[in-house]
């Protein structure tokens, strides 16, 4: 089982992962893009690493927003799983 990330290990992180804050226990981003089709253009490329990872996010969608809060619920909170993804949805911007 992978281990929950202490806070201070998460804010090292962070500090590396443009745009990526904390909100309710969870890594949060809010993505940007210049219509629908740039938007979910993202989520699909997206989508092909979160497969491979088996780590799926929470995200909502409308028009050209996109939000994204990571966590591990099996875990109870934030672990290197979310960081390493948080890393590829920021390749992929």
């Amino acid at each position: 089982m992978i281990m929950r990330l202490s806070s201070e290990s998460i804010d090292l992180e962070l500090k590396n992962l443009k745009g990526w804050t904390v909100v309710n226990n969870k890594m949060h981003k809010e993505f940007e893009f210049n219509d629908f089709i740039d938007t979910f253009g993202f989520m699909t490329k997206a989508a092909i690493h979160i497969e491979k990872m088996n780590h799926h996010p929470e995200w909502f969608n409308v028009y050209n927003r996109l939000v994204v809060d990571l966590t591990t619920h099996d875990a109870g909170g934030i672990t290197v799983n979310d960081i390493n993804l948080a890393k590829i949805l920021n390749s992929l911007e």
